[in-house]
């Protein structure tokens, strides 16, 4: 088939926990490598997706980068007998992500929504992650009710509060709070 442009894809490969950017690396490599000029060269590049996102310590909030899909890093190659060949001989790459022995290229959405191609507009504030769930006991640590206890009825993401329910005088009450002024019973 001499003539015809080969075709880029982007695939999924599951990779061992924790060496996602080593493998990440390790194909950056293979492609610096390849003596072909860029346009020819049947992998493109390879992506770690990553996301900030709003965590607590030591009572702060900081920005952290995390791992979208921790265990899997996306590649833009040819898919064919040498390309295979190459990845799967890099050390922590498990298998490619898809149905047998054929790798599933993923769909152009599910490429736009994990390169961030399709954001909607004012995605780009990082979200907060609120670490309580519903139904959890908590303690409450600052505020007018530090030093009760109650149960999560509702994480209002949006807000970054959640709502809990605390016994007044013998009743239950439903105070919303900021997560921050909550620590898991």
């Amino acid at each position: 088939m001499q003539g015809t442009a080969m075709e880029h894809r982007w695939y999924a490969i599951q990779t061992t926990a924790g060496h996602e950017n080593k493998v990440r690396s390790l194909i950056d490599r293979r492609i610096q490598e390849d003596p072909r000029p860029a346009e020819e060269k049947p992998i493109r590049q390879a992506l770690v997706p990553v996301q900030d996102v709003v965590e607590i310590k030591n009572g702060k909030k900081v920005n952290v980068e995390r791992k979208l899909y921790p265990g899997y890093v996306l590649v833009e190659m040819v898919a064919n007998q040498e390309t295979l060949h190459v990845i799967n001989n890099i050390q922590g790459v498990i298998k490619f992500v898809g149905t047998g022995r054929d790798p599933m290229p993923l769909r152009p959405e599910e490429v736009n929504r994990l390169l961030g191609i399709a954001e909607p507009v004012g995605e780009s504030e990082p979200k907060e992650e609120i670490p309580f769930l519903v139904g959890q006991v908590v303690e409450i640590i600052e505020g007018p009710f530090s030093d009760f206890s109650g149960t999560v009825e509702d994480v209002l993401v949006d807000k970054g509060k959640v709502r809990v329910s605390v016994s007044l005088f013998g009743r239950p009450t439903s105070v919303e709070l900021d997560y921050l002024q909550l620590r898991a019973h």
